[in-house]
């Protein structure tokens, strides 16, 4: 049986380790400049010396970090730091000023319903839009507009070539409206399709994302004519999508690198033949949403 004496002789060696761990740690200055905003007692931050450590690297990277992008913390914008409770210190990750400051500025994107939208494209700015190019000065007029005054305006059909900026130019405006707290539904038109067709098994999700795009006050359908054309995503998705979006007056908007008469013969072809009629019935709602601008301006992708 141990003696008494052993386990003060313990106590005492493991309270002189984590004395002596936090004596070397306090040899960093900017450890015990750290400690020292603790406000507690010594006894206390010994028994998280390594933790402390740890912590006040996070800390002192965030007083000498010039932006988020620079962060060298474990997790980006944030920084693992103590809370002094009565008789234990517990840790937590904090935004640092820069992510504060980076959620406030995309506080809006909360009233942006996406799909398969690529990253770089959801913060698409008015200010930021390329205005050398005299091609673009139409699409342009128009959605600043539009944004001014959305409920006199109707909805764009916009079409032109390859990579000048269509995409861009729509979503900064609704960016713009979503920053006055409009709502709306933005949808890569080919992914979308891939996507419902994944939802088949879950009726509930399926009907849900329907809904969505369907009764957003405003809706951005993006780069339609570029899916495969099917009877089920014309006839059962996209027709009463629009024919609902027609009889309730809400502002729809699409890009295309096709003008309406191509995408009526994109539309009227699938697998199972030619329908003209039915094609031609999509084409005319999208005309009563909308007023139809070309863009023929050069390729930003380049």
């Amino acid at each position: 049986m141990q003696k008494m004496s052993e386990f003060v002789t313990k106590d005492q060696k493991l309270n002189q380790e984590l004395k002596k761990s936090f004596n070397d740690a306090k040899k960093n200055e900017a450890f015990l400049h750290f400690i020292e905003k603790l406000n507690a007692n010594e006894e206390l931050l010994m028994q998280y010396t390594s933790r402390l450590e740890d912590s006040a690297i996070e800390y002192d990277n965030c007083v000498h970090c010039k932006g988020i992008l620079n962060c060298s913390n474990q997790i980006e914008g944030y920084a693992c730091l103590p809370i002094v409770k009565n008789e234990y210190i517990d840790f937590k990750y904090l935004p640092c000023r820069y992510k504060k400051k980076l959620d406030k500025d995309n506080d809006y994107l909360k009233n942006i319903y996406t799909i398969s939208i690529p990253e770089a494209i959801k913060t698409a700015k008015m200010k930021d839009i390329y205005t050398e190019d005299k091609a673009r000065f139409k699409a342009i007029k128009y959605l600043k507009s539009f944004i001014d005054n959305p409920e006199k305006s109707k909805g764009l059909y916009l079409h032109g070539n390859f990579g000048c900026g269509k995409t861009y130019l729509i979503v900064a405006a609704l960016n713009e409206l979503a920053k006055k707290g409009t709502k709306s539904a933005i949808i890569f038109w080919p992914e979308f399709l891939k996507h419902l067709k994944t939802l088949f098994d879950s009726n509930e999700t399926f009907d849900e994302t329907i809904n969505k795009v369907m009764k957003a006050p405003i809706l951005f359908i993006d780069d339609i004519g570029a899916e495969n054309t099917t009877a089920w995503g014309r006839d059962e998705i996209l027709c009463p999508i629009l024919q609902y979006r027609m009889e309730s007056n809400l502002k729809t908007f699409f890009t295309s690198n096709l003008n309406l008469e191509e995408l009526e013969i994109h539309l009227s072809i699938t697998k199972d033949g030619a329908d003209l009629v039915k094609a031609k019935r999509i084409v005319e709602r999208i005309k009563q949403l909308t007023i139809d601008l070309e863009m023929i301006s050069q390729n930003l992708r380049k």
